[in-house]
């Protein structure tokens, strides 16, 4: 498995599972929709290497401003603010990426066909969006009340589907952990409530390749 650099990322391992697959190559051209951190951004920047190009696109000027930090020092990212429902880029790229974006949106499916038209055709669309409510902590179900659609990742298949997107693979994948570590800490990052040694398992995070016919 190609190591990304998300070391502080407990979700890394389906975000390098998915570009092995799709054979991202150096030269590739990316956009990282709802960009966030940058950390996505910057993992696409060292798979596509100083020839390729990725833009990091978020809706948040602060969001913007965190992934210009964390991409300072790969000049092939082009941080731009921009809402997933207007995604517009200057030339069609390889690929269109999405990470804990959907569940936050207004219409998954509007910003799942704005990815499928800012890609080349035959170019890839990937979706990794979480099920919330699969998360346990101690045996009891997560929330996450501020999210649109906490859930979306089990409907992300037929989501893609419907955006008229050719589903190539899909799967889940959920990390797990007891006591002090990256899962307890990365769930008392999202819900500010320490687990302890409660055991704790991540929502699992649905993966969604597909390809523009």
């Amino acid at each position: 498995m190609t190591e990304l650099g998300l070391r502080n990322d407990v979700y890394r391992r389906p975000l390098a599972t998915a570009l092995g697959r799709l054979g991202l190559a150096e030269g590739g051209r990316c956009v990282d929709v709802g960009a966030g951190g940058g950390d996505v951004s910057v993992a696409l920047a060292e798979v596509v290497g100083r020839s390729g190009r990725v833009y990091a696109v978020d809706s948040d000027p602060r969001a913007r401003d965190e992934a210009a930090g964390a991409a300072a020092a790969h000049t092939q990212v082009v941080v731009i603010t921009q809402a997933a429902e207007d995604l517009t880029l200057p030339e069609a790229v390889d690929l269109a990426f999405c990470r804990f974006l959907l569940m936050h949106v207004l219409d998954p499916v509007t910003v799942l066909r704005r990815m499928g038209r800012a890609v080349r055709p035959g170019g890839w669309v990937v979706a990794q969006e979480p099920i919330t409510s699969a998360g346990r902590i101690a045996g009891s179900p997560l929330s996450m009340p501020g999210a649109r659609h906490p859930d979306v990742g089990a409907l992300l298949p037929a989501l893609v589907r419907d955006a008229g997107l050719e589903v190539v693979d899909a799967w889940a994948e959920a990390p797990a952990g007891a006591g002090p570590g990256p899962v307890a800490d990365y769930l008392a990052s999202l819900t500010e409530v320490d687990p302890g040694d409660d055991p704790v398992v991540l929502p699992p995070l649905v993966t969604v390749v597909a390809r523009r016919s």
